[in-house]
């Protein structure tokens, strides 16, 4: 409700106007009803007060001077006169001040009535035109943040708008420009162990540390390319070192490291996109060249990149030979992956090749709603061991005891009761994943209820029914744009999503790479 300030020098006058008016069916509240100016003002500096209703005739402080007083306090306020002396003097004053009503003596209570419902409309508008200002100004940071998005993942076909330009004030970037990407490193297996609120607790706290180190250093064009990835705009004047200091910070301060990427020089918005991609693959880079530090992009990393594609399918069939209870194939599978492992040479450390087979056993687990810490008893503190192999030998042996451990957990979880049960109903997922597939639809196959299921679903997997879902889209969705040729579309139909825009910004959640992206580099 609107706040209104009443003052007249007449007791009855004044009463009659708090008592009679129906304020709040008129959507106003009486904030104050006094008798002189002075009071009048005392209420204006310590209150905000939405519409002032005075007497203009009031002894030591008369009305038009409790106005003046009041707008230059309090300059939105909106003022009515009431004054049973119908001068001509009093009324130009009135129209000098902007009046928005002057109601004669004996005051009649509509005619007040209609003064004030007229002011409460403007106040009305001015609200309205207000929150919708509130709200644009809170879509330009998103919609600067796509435009950049659109400027570092897609070759430019033009030049950039001016008119985008000015309103982003990219106009005022100082050249050349190097392009950093920021990534969380082991972004679920980090956060994985925290609880959702915890870990949005740690989120924001990165985020507010970001905020403040970019600031600090004067970087302001920054875009969010995913949850655990972020582009920042680095101009002439940032020192070099100024990066490699933010990653040390996060490293301090955070159960997770942030490993850098940094492209080469851009001498305009339209050279931002290959200065992104080198930033990108320099990322890529760091299975080889470590994590938590700033890696300049550099054409020789890509040697051992394209190695690591031979060593992932290999490592594809010992994770699904594990999941099976093929611990024969497990055997041989692990051992190709090491064979191949040391043709790498010395560009690979033990512990980055030894860590890179762990992101992954625990990647293909996620797909099954499993957890490997959880499943090994092991904790992060515990990898600590990989660091005192002084041979790859040594780690196949370690991890090829851990894989035939976890085979042998998963075997025993599937033929538990409830671990039938959740293999049945995940079956059921993926016949059905081209469906609107629900929880209640579901529970109502097995005959449980939806709660009830979703408990035992969540007990069993560590996840819920839902999260569970999006993952076996993602996976599937993955899927079919390596192995056919299908438009992405038809993907996103294949995988149960009739919003091809929905589709496209979660699969970018979940891989960090739009649906084109991913099948241009698989």
């Amino acid at each position: 409700m609107y706040k209104v300030l009443l003052a007249d020098d007449e007791m009855l006058d004044l009463e009659g106007m708090r008592t009679f008016i129906p304020w709040p069916e008129l959507g106003l509240t009486v904030a104050g009803a006094v008798n002189n100016g002075f009071a009048a003002c005392e209420v204006i500096e310590s209150e905000k007060i939405d519409i002032l209703v005075t007497d203009i005739r009031m002894p030591n402080m008369s009305g038009l001077e409790l106005a003046k007083r009041a707008l230059s306090v309090q300059s939105e306020l909106r003022v009515i006169f009431v004054s049973g002396h119908q001068d001509f003097q009093y009324a130009k004053q009135a129209v000098s001040l902007n009046a928005d009503g002057y109601v004669l003596k004996p005051t009649d209570d509509k005619e007040l009535i209609e003064a004030l419902l007229g002011v409460k409309r403007e106040l009305d508008q001015g609200r309205r035109r207000r929150e919708e200002r509130e709200a644009l100004r809170q879509l330009v940071p998103i919609a600067k943040n796509e435009y950049l998005l659109q400027l570092l993942e897609s070759p430019a076909e033009a030049l950039p708008s001016p008119v985008l330009k000015r309103a982003y004030s990219l106009d005022r970037l100082r050249w050349p420009i190097r392009v950093a990407a920021l990534e969380i490193d082991d972004f679920t297996w980090k956060l994985n162990p925290y609880p959702e609120p915890e870990r949005r607790v740690l989120l924001d706290r990165f985020g507010a540390l970001l905020s403040a180190y970019l600031a600090e250093h004067g970087i302001q064009e920054v875009c969010r390319v995913s949850k655990q990835r972020t582009a920042l705009l680095l101009g002439a004047d940032v020192r070099p070192d100024a990066m490699q200091s933010l990653a040390d910070r996060v490293r301090e301060a955070f159960p997770f490291t942030a490993t850098i990427g940094l492209g080469s020089e851009a001498y305009g918005l339209s050279g931002l996109h290959d200065a992104y991609a080198e930033a990108a693959r320099a990322l890529e880079q760091k299975m080889l060249r470590g994590k938590g530090r700033v890696l300049v992009y550099e054409e020789s990393g890509q040697a051992e990149l394209e190695d690591l594609k031979g060593l992932d399918l290999h490592l594809a069939s010992m994770l699904q030979a594990v999941a099976r209870y093929d611990l024969v194939l497990a055997h041989d599978e692990l051992s190709s992956v090491f064979r191949l492992a040391a043709r790498l040479g010395s560009k690979i450390t033990i512990r980055h090749f030894s860590m890179y087979v762990i992101l992954k056993l625990n990647e293909h687990l996620r797909g099954l709603n499993e957890d490997l810490f959880k499943l090994l008893g092991l904790e992060l503190k515990n990898l600590d061991i990989l660091l005192q192999f002084e041979t790859v030998g040594d780690i196949e042996d370690w991890l090829r005891r851990k894989v035939f451990e976890l085979s042998e957990t998963l075997q025993a979880k599937k033929q538990s009761k409830n671990g039938k049960l959740v293999q049945s109903v995940v079956s059921c997922i993926k016949e059905r994943l081209h469906e609107n597939v629900t929880l209640r639809d579901v529970a109502e196959r097995f005959s449980f209820s939806p709660n009830h299921l979703g408990l035992l679903f969540k007990e069993e997997t560590g996840r819920n029914f839902s999260e569970f879902v999006i993952d076996l889209r993602m996976d599937k969705a993955q899927e079919l744009l390596r192995e056919t040729k299908l438009k992405i579309y038809e993907v996103a139909d294949c995988v149960g999503y009739r919003y091809l825009p929905y589709f496209s910004r979660q699969f970018k959640e979940t891989t960090g790479m739009t649906p084109m992206e991913y099948r241009r580099k698989c």
